[in-house]
């Protein structure tokens, strides 16, 4: 039966990362195999197993307890999550976003370079690294017309998106996966990434800018005055990014789940949505006076924007992992792993490599299962940095990237030669100097 489950995972795995082959959105196969691999459990009554990582062995537990409890811990990410897309989507919803145009004011094609690979660096740090992606080549179309030359900067957004998430608990799904996991705390994470990834973000951009790509002027184009300003959008950008970032304090002041904060955060920044759209408050109601009131409301147009296929399929691949960790299946491989390499260095690097390939999210949710290490051990924050990172060397290889694959229509192999690279140079610098700050500093 485990040999079957294994199977049904494999193939659920090559779902996902050939679904833009199979043209079948990656969260069905996420969701399938999750529903077919627990119910296996159930019909032949495996046992399943709790892992106490203060003693690093398993202990035998029921399925029902183990179910509920993968699914709190996953409940708490997708939670999580709601409230910061929701939140994003409302400060778009005002158009905030473009406030951040008025700030480039360059022609320079190095000096632009520079501007938006800082601008996704912190950017990608608050509101996640996709998001910020999103954002900043919705910016750049309206700032660079010509395609080829967009392409370069594209490519480098990426890139630097994905290094700005990984020193973040905010920042990428996989860091917040470790945080709310308490694998990692956030003071420990900026201390132990933040350098490297300024690392991956700096070197690539740096020598970028010394490519022919990246020379001379872009040419003076008519303001676009189809999209105005809203008189509040830069009010609630500065509102939503501050609510969202005010999370990890009211984690660290109240030691509550960081979804209790992002709630908060919400309701403030939703309150000051709703007076600012002069809209009715009544989120709940489903009256039909309510009804006419609905579509003015900044809160229910933003939670009708937010990605759920995103959502469910974090559901499917964080409890379809669940149940090989449930098994012990994870804890063994981890012990074989171990042995057959004894670096921990090399396996994390290798899993950084792998997430080029291979969606982070079930790497780094495999890895909680795999590694029994304490909070804050520099194993996780190697691991936020690798998984973070890793993926900005394939176009595939991160959500940012497939973001910006589809919205400038970059082709996977124009990527792999112009690209990968410059994203390999920045990982490998910076994983470098991670080893160097854990060994000689901490």
């Amino acid at each position: 039966m485990e040999t079957i489950i294994i199977s049904l995972f494999v193939l659920g795995y090559l779902g996902i990362t050939l679904e833009h082959n199979l043209k079948v959105d990656k969260l069905i196969p996420a969701l399938a195999m999750m529903a077919l691999m627990w119910a296996i459990i159930s019909l032949a009554h495996l046992p399943v197993f709790d892992v106490n990582t203060e003693l690093k062995e398993l202990e035998p537990t029921h399925i029902d307890e183990i179910l509920l409890h993968h699914l709190g811990k996953t409940a708490e990410i997708i939670i999580f999550l709601l409230g910061a897309m929701t939140i994003v989507e409302i400060i778009d919803y005002f158009n905030g976003f473009y406030t951040i145009k008025n700030f480039i004011k360059t022609r320079s094609k190095k000096g632009l370079l520079w501007i938006f690979g800082i601008l996704a660096f912190i950017l990608s740090a608050i509101i996640d690294n996709l998001t910020a992606t999103i954002v900043l080549i919705t910016i750049l179309q309206k700032v660079i017309h010509d395609r080829d030359t967009r392409l370069w900067f594209a490519g480098l957004i990426i890139i630097c998106a994905n290094a700005g998430g990984a020193w973040s608990p905010i920042g990428d799904v996989t860091t917040t996966m470790l945080w709310i996991g308490n694998k990692v705390t956030t003071g420990k994470l900026i201390s132990y990434v933040f350098v490297p990834a300024v690392i991956c973000f700096v070197l690539p951009v740096l020598i970028a800018s010394l490519l022919p790509a990246f020379q001379g002027n872009i040419p003076e184009v008519k303001e676009d005055t189809s999209v105005a300003t809203h008189k509040h959008g830069g009010t609630m950008l500065y509102l939503g990014l501050s609510a969202i970032v005010f999370v990890p304090i009211f984690k660290t002041l109240t030691h509550l789940p960081p979804y209790v904060g992002m709630m908060l955060s919400l309701a403030v920044v939703a309150t000051f949505a709703e007076i600012f759209s002069k809209a009715k408050i009544n989120i709940t109601s489903l009256d039909e006076e309510s009804d006419a009131h609905q579509t003015a409301s900044p809160v229910h147009k933003s939670l009708s924007k937010i990605e759920l296929p995103s959502i469910l399929f974090f559901l499917g691949i964080l409890l379809a992992v669940a149940a090989l960790e449930s098994l012990g299946m994870l804890f063994n491989f981890a012990e074989g792993l171990n042995e057959a390499i004894p670096n921990t260095d090399v396996v994390v690097g290798l899993l950084g490599i792998g997430s080029a390939v291979i969606d982070n999210v079930p790497l780094v949710a495999a890895s909680m299962g795999m590694f029994s290490m304490g909070t804050d051990d520099p194993v996780w924050h190697l691991i936020a940095y690798a998984a973070g990172t890793g993926g900005s060397m394939l176009i595939i290889g991160s959500a940012a990237g497939v973001v910006a694959m589809g919205m400038e229509k970059i082709d996977f192999f124009w990527y792999l030669k112009k690209i990968a690279w410059l994203a390999f140079a920045g990982f490998i610098g910076g994983f470098i100097a991670f080893v160097l700050i854990r060994d000689f500093v901490f």
